[in-house]
Parts: structure tokens; sequence; C-alpha cells
């Protein structure tokens, strides 16, 4: 295993949503794009924000906001579309998780790790693989797998599959997690 290997192992990244920190394993996140124009598809969930074309596929975007029974994200500069993996009834799939910023990658240990609190938390226990502490704070390490239902895997599923709908190309930009170190 290359010392590089090692670090992503450990490597988790951070963004914000509200006044909340939270974090994705790097493995789970292939990709940060800008914002850009998200066609709306009707009768969708109300956490779905729409699709965009990633590279000639469609890829569904998620309001991460709505999704936690918070406000919706109002789009700032900062505000960012995660390319994330989820496992669908054993296939991966890539969804867009609208957050309202980036922070970094962060290398935890597992004694950064705690266990999520069985009282007191907002979210659905499932939902949270970890607590980590960074110092004197702590955020939420998401199990993103969790984060959302059969139903919800579905419906998201169905849209990456949507091809009819035109969808502004030229407009996003791409970061790597890796580079934000």
């Amino acid at each position: 295993m290359s010392n590089n290997d090692a670090n992503k192992i450990n490597s988790y990244l951070s963004f914000r949503l509200g006044e909340e920190i939270f974090a994705l394993h790097v493995s789970k996140v292939h990709k940060i794009l800008e914002v850009t124009n998200i066609t709306e598809v009707p009768r969708s969930p109300d956490y779905m924000k729409g699709v965009i074309n990633l590279r000639g596929n469609v890829l569904p975007v998620v309001d991460a906001r709505v999704k936690f029974g918070m406000s919706p994200i109002e789009k700032t500069k900062s505000t960012s579309i995660l390319v994330t993996e989820i496992n669908v009834g054993g296939e991966d799939v890539m969804v867009g998780l609208m957050v309202d910023g980036v922070h970094s990658v962060l290398k935890l240990e597992s004694e950064d790790l705690l266990p999520p609190p069985n009282i007191g938390n907002r979210y659905r226990s499932e939902f949270i693989s970890n607590m980590a502490r960074v110092k004197d704070k702590f955020f939420i390490v998401l199990n993103i797998d969790a984060v959302f239902s059969s139903e919800d895997q579905v419906s998201i599923k169905e849209l990456s599959m949507v091809k009819e709908h035109v969808i502004n190309e030229n407009a996003t930009v791409e970061t790597d997690p890796a580079s934000m170190k």
C-alpha cells in the first residue's frame, strides 16, 4: 500500500450545511462541482433539486439541507455539489449532494472517531457512522448509503437514467477532493 493510499483510508471531506459541519469518507466523493443550472424534474421528491449533465451522464442533484430537515439551500459563491457514490441494490450510482460549502480534507485517526450519540440527535442514527473530534470541535461523519431510503434510491436511479432533458453541458467546474489538502 502506498503512502497516498494509506492517507486516503483516513481522509474525510468536511462540508457545511447551515451552521453544522458534516464529513464524508473521500472514497465516496468523486468530484466537487460549482453549482450550475439545474434542470428541474417534475413530480420529483422535495429534496431533489433536479439533474445536471456531467460529462454526458445525467446526475441527480439533492438539496442536502432539505434531506436533513432544514430550509432549502440559498445559492451563494460557496455553494457546491459533491458528486458522491451511493449503493442502490448492489449497484453504485452517482448523485450530486448540494451543500452550503466545502471546508477541507481531514485526516482522522481511529481515536478521533467516536460512536454517534444514542439520544439527543436531530438526525436519524443510521445516517451517522461516527462523530469526529478535531481539536475541540465535533462534526458528523455521514453514512451516505443510509441517508437515502430504498424509495429515495429508486427515484435517484430513475433520474440518473433520464436522457431526454436538455442540460447545459458547459457550465460544470470540477475540483478533485484530493487537491484540497
